[in-house]
Parts: structure tokens; sequence; C-alpha cells
């Protein structure tokens, strides 16, 4: 018996030694695995959670190495996974999941090959490409030694048009998923406090990005380190929680925090690697974004989903620990301690009943991470879901919008619009929610400055009916007229499903109106805006003063403007323009002004005399003879 006893302790110690430890990873130095010295048919431990923050033991089989699998000398290591990945599969949120033979660091579990296999087969990306995003930071982590070197220590442009391109981005995007091909495990992206409408509508321009959109949760009280954002304060900063220092062995949760607060979003992986200051994770990107500042936090797992087709962790993130600082093609490196800024944002939706009167009344506030890129698209998808998400919302509606942006150089950016729903398959929210959006992709690409926001705040007013009025028809009681005269002016709007509505106001002549012929235009905010949509286009070199002001320019939708239109050029100079310029004059000005800006001529020149505000989007145009005498 004895004999039997000793038999069986032999064989577990044995078993034990081959996978060289028998407790989850610590913090601190580790040795690496040469990769030359891997050999088919090694076995190997990986370590990940299945349920709540302690890593447990996968064994894996070394397959072999597959050379150049994922690029130029960018050598992927196979293995066969067992245990419990044998029945959850290769799953998402595994990314990062440190592998060790005989207790030294081979690599990080970070890719898987087909869907359907009955086999967890996994792609190991070796630590050496992990420890070279190291490099681009200032310091390298303390601890980690690797055998062959001796002594040592070891990008999405998103264009305009935000709605139509969440619209366009197609039924699943899964076929790239299809055949037997090495793909990256796809990053668990996890939505806390937001619809499923949502997560369906962005989930294709999700996938596109590839990540996987899951229903998730979060307890990312970022509390413990909160600015405030009031008039005087900085940007919010998500500072890390007490008792950091212990966060995030190798094994453990990891999550990229996107949003935060009422509602959250952030992208679940495991860390690889943690030298007790930094720490390594993924094994491949995240959005490949390079330097980034990202809050780090902690996650804690409910759940593996066992799935052939698409196996994922279903966790919470918690805790922010630190800040992401690189994003890289072979994992994600961030620093414990840190702090990350983020843009805060408050929403307030009101819902009116037929008589004009607020029937309900809700506000939200949350945090935005700050980035060119993903600020604009987090934007649109935060405004679509604070709409979506409420008992009062209504398909057949209108939204009025209001909005500031205020920077920390004490500039503000004040716009509004009115959103109703129309004859068209986009609906009307995602595409207030796209022109938002919009704004926020001119502020962030600027060339010349990125921009400081201190806080955002929006007001979201949900009306009965389709509040949309077309331009019908305009009359004055003369077409001839002196400088300085007064005339009386009827406009006739035609509402959807509703009476004609008629306005009837005075319109002064201006005194410096020249004699001759001349028009007066009755418009919606469209065609005037066009102008400055011009100046934009034309000059990619302007500064954020210049932004800043274009924005402020805009014209509201729920207005109808009434200009007096000069057959004379104008010349639009950055967010200056300067009207019924001769052309002596303008032939002059552009060579003198071509070396240091781009400039935009108009063969007329278009001067806003009325702006009449409506409870309805203002469409269309139209323009009456006035001549001058």
């Amino acid at each position: 018996m004895m004999r039997i006893f000793s038999t069986a302790m032999l064989a577990m110690l044995a078993a034990l030694a081959l996978c060289g430890q028998d407790s989850p990873p610590r913090a601190g130095a580790v040795e690496t695995f040469p990769l030359d010295n891997l050999k088919p048919g090694m076995q190997a431990t990986a370590w990940t959670v299945f349920t709540g923050t302690e890593a447990e033991q996968v064994p894996i089989e070394i397959i072999g190495i597959w050379k150049n699998a994922w690029g130029p000398r960018q050598h992927i290591i196979l293995g066969k996974m067992g245990g419990k990945a044998a029945i959850t599969n290769v799953a998402g949120g595994m990314s990062g999941s440190p592998v060790y033979i005989d207790g030294k660091l081979v690599g990080a579990v970070s890719l898987r090959l087909s869907v359907f296999s009955p086999d967890a087969i996994c792609g190991i990306t070796p630590i050496d490409q992990m420890l070279e995003i190291n490099e681009f930071d200032e310091s390298q982590p303390a601890g980690a030694k690797s055998p062959d070197k001796a002594n040592t220590t070891a990008g999405l442009t998103l264009p305009d048009g935000f709605a139509t391109k969440v619209f366009a981005a197609g039924a699943d995007g899964l076929s790239a998923l299809a055949g037997a091909q090495l793909t990256p495990i796809e990053t668990p992206l996890a939505f806390s406090g937001f619809t499923e409408d949502t997560i369906s509508t962005f989930a294709p321009l999700l996938k596109q990005m590839g990540l996987n959109p899951v229903r998730g949760g979060a307890s990312l009280g970022l509390g413990a380190g909160v600015a405030s954002g009031g008039a005087s304060a900085p940007m919010n900063s998500a500072k890390p929680v007490e008792g950091w220092q212990n966060a995030l062995p190798p094994g453990s949760p990891v999550a990229g925090v996107l949003v935060s607060g009422d509602m959250s979003m952030s992208g679940l992986g495991t860390v690889t690697f943690n030298d007790g200051k930094r720490v390594l994770a993924f094994g491949h990107s995240f959005f490949n974004l390079g330097p980034v500042s990202m809050p780090m936090a902690q996650g804690d797992v409910l759940m593996v989903l066992a799935s052939q087709f698409q196996p994922n962790k279903i966790a919470n993130a918690t805790d922010v620990v630190g800040v992401l600082k690189q994003d890289r093609h072979s994992g994600i490196m961030g620093v414990l301690g840190e702090s990350a800024e983020m843009v805060p944002v408050s929403v307030k939706v009101r819902s009116f009943t037929d008589a004009n009167e607020v029937r309900s009344e809700k506000d939200l506030t949350f945090q935005v991470f700050v980035h060119q890129k993903w600020t604009p698209v987090l934007m649109m998808l935060t405004l679509f879901n604070s709409i979506n998400g409420l008992n009062e919302f209504m398909d057949d509606a209108t939204y009025r919008f209001e909005g500031s942006i205020e920077f920390e150089n004490n500039q503000r950016i004040q716009l509004s619009t009115i959103r109703p729903q129309q004859d068209v398959p986009m609906p009307a929210h995602l595409m207030l929610a796209g022109w938002w959006a919009d704004k926020f992709n001119q502020l962030f690409q600027n060339q010349m400055v990125a921009p400081r926001v201190r806080n955002v705040a929006m007001t979201v007013d949900l009306l009965p009916q389709r509040r949309v009025a077309a331009i019908e028809n305009a009359w004055i009681d003369k077409t001839e007229v002196a400088a300085g005269d007064t005339v009386n002016v009827k406009v006739f709007l035609r509402p959807y499903r509703g009476d004609r509505i008629e306005h009837t106001f005075t319109l002064r002549v201006p005194p410096q109106m020249p004699p001759g012929e001349h028009r007066l235009l009755f418009s919606d905010a469209e065609t005037l805006n066009r102008q400055q949509s011009l100046v934009r286009s034309a000059n990619k070199h302007l500064g954020m003063d210049q932004t800043v002001s274009l924005l402020n320019q805009e014209r509201s939708n729920d207005k109808l403007y009434v200009s007096l239109v000069q057959a004379t050029p104008s010349l639009y100079a950055e967010d200056k323009v300067l009207p019924r310029l001769p052309n002596s004059v303008l032939n002059v000005m552009n060579p003198a002004m071509a070396p240091t800006r781009s400039t935009v001529n108009l063969s007329q020149t278009i001067e806003e005399a009325k702006a009449i505000p409506f409870d309805y989007m203002i469409d269309g145009s139209l323009a009456l003879r006035l001549k001058v005498n």
C-alpha cells in the first residue's frame, strides 16, 4: 500500500516538475525560455482565470513553431490546450495567458486556429516579441531575464459621416473567421449599461476592428481618482485605487477602459508578465494604436462560455490600477500606479408631452477615453445609447439637441440641432449621434494641436411627432426698394402632416446695400453651412482656435434663415469672411494670403439678415428678386 502511494506521489511530482510550477505565478523577475530550445511534444503550463480572480493551470502540449506565421520574423508557437480549455476551447479573454516550461516564461496564448475544430489549438506569442514593446518606453521591466541576452533586462482614421459608416458596416462581419487560419483571439469588448439595440447596431463596425462586443458588467468606480468636472477643474483623471501595488499578477484578468460611469465599455484580456511596475498582456494588439493613455483595470471572471464557434469569458471590470501606455502588434504594456485622463460627459434626457410640457427627466454621467480616433466614436455610441435606453424612447419622434464642449483654455463650443425621424432607413437618433461625433472628429483630427477638453454637456429633448417643415413659398410687399427701407415679408412652411404655417415679419434693407439687382434668400441651415464646410475642406492646417470658431459659426437647423445675396465676390480665409470685395482687390489679396493660409472664393456674397426659430427642422430654400435703387 505504501509502495502504491509512493508511486502515485512520484507521478504527481513528476507532472508538477514537467509543468514547472504548482501555484499561480506572481509579479517579479522571471527567466524566459529560449525559442530555439523549444521542441514538439514538450509539456507546458498556461495560467488563466476561469472564475473569480485566481488563475488556474491549463496543460499545453507544444506542437511546434510556425515560422513567419504572423509577419516577417514573427514566429508563432502552436500548442494544444487541455484541461478546462479543452472543454471551453480557446476563449476570448484568454489573450495574454502566460505559458511556462520548467518555470520559465515561454510567451502568451494569443491566437487560435479555426473556430470549429474539436481541438483547442492555440497560437502562443513568444515572450521576446512581447518584451520588444518596452523598447518604445523610457525604461524596461526590471526583472525579465532572457537567456539569449546575457546579463541584460528585458494604429483607424475615422472619416466624416460616422452614422453612415456604422449603418454600412454590414450584417455580421464574421466572414474573416471562416476556414483554418490563424487569427488573434477576439478581445471581448464588454458593454455595461448599454442596450441590446445599441450593441447590435454597432457590432458590425466593432467586429471589423477585430473586437467582439459582449454583454458585460462593471464596478468601475473611478472614485478613488475622479477629479471634479467643475469650471476650473482639469480633465477627469482615472486614478488607481489603493493597493494597486499588488494588482495584476500574471494570469489574472486585465481590462482597458474606454468608457466608465453610468455606462461602461472595456476590453478584457490576461496578464502575461508583471515586474511589479510594468505589465505586459494580450500577446496581440488591442487596437494597434501605438502609444496610448488608457485606464487599466482589474477584472473578475464570472464564467467561461464554452463554444466551438465563439467561446468567451464573461467578466466584470473592477478597479482601475494603472494606465495602458503601449498598444503594439505583439501585445499591450501598462504601468501600475499611474493615471489616465478621460473626458467627463453629462447627458440630460427630457421627454415632452403634446402640450410641450416636460414629462420626465433623466441625467447620466460617464467618462470617455481620450484618443483622436476613438473619442469621436465613443461620443457617438454613448449618445445613441443615452437616447435608446430609456422607456421614453419613441421611433417616430423628434430629437432636439443642445451641446457644449468646454476646453481647458476656457474656450467653448455651443451647438444645437433638431433631428426628426424621416423616410430613410437610418434611425434619427443614429443620425444625431453621427452628427455629434463628426464635431469631435473635426477637433481631434486637427493637424496643428490636440484639443484639451475639460468637459462635455448635452441636453436631448424627445418631442412627439415628426417635426420637419419645408419652405414652401415666400412673399414681400415690394420688390424695388431704397437702401435703408423696411419691407414686409411672409414665409409659408409646409410641416409633415399638418396645416401650413404662415410667419410674418419685417426686414430692413441695410443702409450700405449698393444699388442693383439682388436676391432675398430664404433657406435652411445646411444651405449656409456649406460655406464653412468649404473652408474646412480647403484648409487642412486650421489651428484649434479657428476650428472652434468655425464650429461655433454653424447654423442650427431649427431656424429659418433670411439672407441678402449680392453679385459681388467674397473671400473666406480660415474662420474669417471678407464680403463684397471688388475683383481688383480680390486679385491682389489671393496671392498675398496664399503662402500663409488657404482661401476660398465665392462669386457672390451671402449675408445673413435674420434667423427665425421654429420647433421644426427647416428644409429647403428659395429666393426672391430684390432691386435696390
